[in-house]
């Protein structure tokens, strides 16, 4: 393995590459294009750690490295500012140095590379998201443009598609403003439809993987989470434990502890924000499912939402049903196992607490 560790600040055009030997001692700095960078790696060592910030196109390297029999390392951001010399000295080169320094410390977490079929999974998220984003904003723009009209429609969706169905009926809208909003009113549905084929291309993936259908046995986890969720973590062994895994999710209480003094916050909300948001929206459906199951059939999870229901309000409950089923995947993917409700009652918390209520 090579003693040397190369840092490198992604770009569009050009690359900055910082190379430091085992000392930390920067050997040589580096600006290159784009295809000088391609032609460049494959002339670097094989065992060479070659660092990056994870950013749009750090995966894509990260694999040309492999190909290399390099050794890349996917760096979060936040975890490379520290190793930047002085806050105000923000430049391509620095930012390099401070890479290759971060990839150097023992204890640094990086992210794993994905592979092009969990990227191209990911890519249908992330475009499903837009085009939610982009029907919400049209449909917000009907409403203001009747409202400016004394038009006022109820704030569901069918309300307003039932409006644009019969618009002719409409006598205080102006027949201009009708034309006009035909055309916002087609381009709505194909926003529509387009969100739909993302859906159906998702659950077809979902369907398809067998960690995914295994996900799917929790309570509050739908295709779209699992497939997010494998597409993102793969098999999550980069994780120790499902605590570390909702921890990173941002799941957990920020902490403000000194002097022995344990202080915990409001969540860290740090972490993949998308699947975060995914789960404490399942979260909410496993709420309803508890509360309307009849007792005698209730799942041990249920009967403890019940519980946490009854003595916390609605927004601890809900980050705490999150963070549990966040360890629930991750004991899922890690160990490759079937969801079992009742597997919390061999856990020996359980046992021993049941032990110390029958004394």
């Amino acid at each position: 393995m090579s003693t040397i560790t190369i840092g490198v600040d992604l770009a569009k055009s050009v690359f900055s590459v910082c190379e430091v030997d085992a000392s930390g001692r920067v050997i040589r700095r580096l600006d290159l294009k784009r295809d000088a960078f391609a032609l460049w790696l494959a002339q670097v060592p094989a065992g060479t750690v070659v660092a990056m910030e994870a950013c749009s196109g750090a995966h894509h390297w990260a694999r040309r490295c492999l190909e290399h029999d390099l050794e890349p390392r996917i760096i979060a951001a936040q975890f490379v500012t520290p190793f930047r010399k002085g806050r105000k000295t923000k430049n391509d080169r620095a930012d390099a140095e401070a890479i290759a320094t971060a990839a150097r410390q023992g204890n640094m977490r990086f992210v794993p590379a994905k592979s092009i079929d969990q990227q191209v999974r990911l890519s249908w998220h992330r475009v499903r998201e837009g085009y939610k984003t982009e029907s919400l904003a049209v449909s917000n723009r009907i409403r203001g443009l009747l409202a400016e009209f004394g038009v006022i429609v109820a704030k569901s969706d069918l309300a307003l598609r039932r409006l644009l169905g019969d618009l002719d009926a409409q006598v205080g809208v102006p027949a201009e403003l009708k034309e006009l909003l035909r055309d916002l009113t087609a381009h709505w549905a194909s926003l529509r439809t387009a969100l739909d084929a993302c859906d159906a291309r998702i659950d077809a993936h979902a369907r398809q993987d067998e960690r995914c259908l295994r996900l799917r046995a929790i309570i509050g986890v739908g295709p779209i989470t699992a497939d997010a969720v494998v597409a993102t973590v793969g098999h999550a062994r980069e994780f120790k434990q499902g605590r570390q895994m909702a921890a990173w999710l941002g799941l957990v209480p920020a902490q403000h502890s000194s002097g022995g003094r344990s202080r915990l916050g409001e969540i860290s909300c740090r972490g993949d924000a998308y699947l975060r948001t995914l789960l404490v929206q399942g979260a909410r459906s496993s709420l309803q499912r508890a509360k309307a199951v009849a007792t005698e059939k209730a799942t041990p999870e249920q009967v403890w939402i019940r519980t946490l229901e009854g003595r916390m309000r609605f927004g601890k409950v809900i980050v705490a049903i999150a963070n549990k089923h966040a360890r629930q995947i991750w004991a899922i993917l890690a160990h490759e196992v079937d969801y079992d409700p009742h597997a919390c009652l061999n856990h020996p918390m359980h046992q021993n607490s049941q032990t110390a209520n029958a004394v």
